[in-house]
């Protein structure tokens, strides 16, 4: 392994490598944005870097200040939005143009510490390799999503597609690239784990990380929709083949007698206006599209339950952010999630909700009315909630331990 810098526990400027950041909605920007804050209120220097699609009106890189960090978006050749071939040229070549942008107009101007990266996309490991030689630094990988073998858990891949393995190539690179990797759940560290038996690697829980914000405002108006006075289950983010969101539609619809009782969902994605579509003649149902990261907690503030769907066929361990975020504001969950998911213990040793492996409707429905019916106030759940999310979800404990790798004796 390549000789690294070494430090103490003194300042250190940390590159935070991201395809999304504020202000961007998408939990990981929203995450991203909560950890260099994290950072920062540590000492530390984060500096994002982030690849953004091309603009006739701004230069080829960008150093603007969010909230106090510095970031540098770096142009691409074109944008990724328009069909997944283009998407795929746009992934393979985004490293390369990342790598002759820092090298022309920041790499000597720029001194880092150490290296984080945020996978989804796998195709960063590419550039951070370069980051790591030319500042002979550490890095870590913050991994959310074990691509491209959830794909084919859901069916949208082969694995003997050439594709298949083009990816495979790519993430080998990754993992190899990293000193340390981060998985959100014990169950993933068998799937990775063998990267760390060579190389001086290691392979560790880092939990997702949430912090609670106080704001109040909310363009979305439960109280003065047809959905007033119902307790109210509430879906947030995006709705994609990943989420499965059309086993709570059939909840929806076979709840329908409950007339205390609705259903909100709110987001984006691939599936969103199918859902939309299926749930348009459902009166205990509202769709909305996505809103700012910001109005979730005035949204949540008028919900009961929080929703929390993942596609059974994964094989991965995954604990979505929108769970975190649902513990931070104190609602308690009914969630599916897919076989042996670390997610149904942890709701369970807690008491912060119901959750089942299952796709059955009726088994749902069961749920869904013990959660209703249950004795319990809202304050003895937010209680719960509110434990679980301040003992595993912080942002500066995530922030530490980051640190920690970068930090040599």
């Amino acid at each position: 392994m390549t000789d690294v810098k070494k430090y103490g526990s003194s300042s250190l400027r940390i590159a935070i490598v991201t395809e999304s950041y504020a202000p961007l909605n998408t939990s990981a920007a929203v995450q991203l944005a909560e950890l260099s804050v994290a950072l920062r209120n540590q000492g530390h220097v984060p500096v994002v870097i982030v690849p953004t699609d091309p603009s006739p009106n701004t230069p080829a890189v960008q150093r603007v200040q969010i909230e106090g960090t510095t970031v540098f978006r770096l142009a691409m050749p074109f944008s990724k939005k328009q069909g997944y071939a283009r998407r795929l040229a746009y992934e393979t070549l985004m490293p390369f143009c990342m790598i002759r942008h820092w090298r022309k107009a920041i790499a000597n101007t720029e001194n880092l510490d150490g290296v984080v990266w945020y996978s989804p996309s796998i195709f960063h490991g590419i550039f951070t390799h370069y980051l790591k030689r030319r500042h002979k630094i550490r890095g870590y990988l913050i991994l959310r999503d074990i691509f491209p073998d959830w794909a084919v858990d859901l069916g949208i891949m082969k694995q003997y597609n050439p594709a298949y393995w083009f990816f495979k190539a790519v993430e080998h690179i990754q993992y190899r690239t990293a000193d340390v990797i981060g998985v959100q759940t014990p169950g993933n560290l068998p799937h990775i784990q063998k990267w760390a038996r060579s190389g001086g690697r290691r392979v560790e829980v880092l939990h997702n990380w949430y912090k609670p914000k106080d704001t109040t405002h909310c363009s979305i108006d439960i109280r003065n929709s047809s959905l007033s006075e119902r307790k109210i289950f509430i879906y947030a983010g995006n709705i994609g083949i990943a989420q499965n969101m059309k086993l709570f539609v059939e909840l929806a619809n076979r709840m329908q007698h409950r007339k205390d009782l609705g259903f909100v969902f709110v987001g984006r994605g691939t599936h969103f206006a199918n859902i939309a579509a299926a749930a348009q003649n459902l009166d205990n149902v509202l769709c909305f599209d996505e809103i700012n990261s910001d109005e979730i907690p005035g949204l949540y503030r008028q919900c009961h339950y929080g929703i929390v769907s993942l596609h059974p066929h994964h094989m991965t361990h995954n604990i979505p952010g929108k769970f975190i975020s649902y513990m931070g504001h104190g609602l308690p969950v009914l969630a599916a999630v897919n076989q042996g998911n670390d997610l149904i213990d942890l709701i369970t040793q807690y008491g912060v909700g119901l959750a089942t492996d299952t796709t059955s409707v009726t088994k749902l429905e069961a749920m869904a009315t013990e959660l209703a019916n249950s004795k319990e106030t809202p304050l003895e759940w937010a209680r719960r909630c509110t434990m679980l999310s301040q003992s595993l979800f912080r942002p500066n404990a995530a922030a530490e331990q980051i640190v920690s790798t970068f930090v040599q004796p």
